[in-house]
């Protein structure tokens, strides 16, 4: 079994790290955490550095569950939810668990909603964490 856990160092992302790693243990599952780099190679310096220390958190919370994960950076240029969706069916995922951010109804309405697009989109089962 394959999970894919997107991470951008928020809370609701480190909860869906921990939920992943509760998961994956007793069913031996590989996970994978992805965070999504919207710029894609013109990003900036800075916002890689943040996203890689980002991703040494999410391995680190993993690592503390005892599990090894596969933690990377996707500089496709894609929003996160269509990187995710496109990465999870181009590897076979099986899973793919994402913390959900509170937003009112008008960020929702202008910004939309990565969850709400990987949960329409998604070519698996989707879990959702607050």
């Amino acid at each position: 079994m394959r999970i894919l856990v997107g991470y951008n160092g928020s809370d609701e992302s480190k909860a869906a790290v921990r939920l992943a790693g509760d998961i994956a243990i007793p069913l031996g599952a590989q996970v994978q955490v992805m965070t999504s780099m919207e710029g894609g190679p013109r990003e900036r310096p800075e916002e890689i550095v943040a996203a890689e220390a980002h991703l040494k958190e999410a391995r680190e919370i993993m690592a503390d569950q005892g599990i090894v994960c596969e933690v990377f950076q996707s500089v496709r240029g894609m929003s996160p939810g269509e990187d995710m969706v496109d990465y999870a069916k181009e590897k076979a995922i099986d899973l793919i668990v994402v913390g959900v951010e509170k937003r009112s109804r008008a960020q929702k309405i202008l910004l939309g909603s990565t969850a709400q697009y990987i949960i329409l989109k998604a070519p698996c089962p989707v879990l959702t964490v607050k």
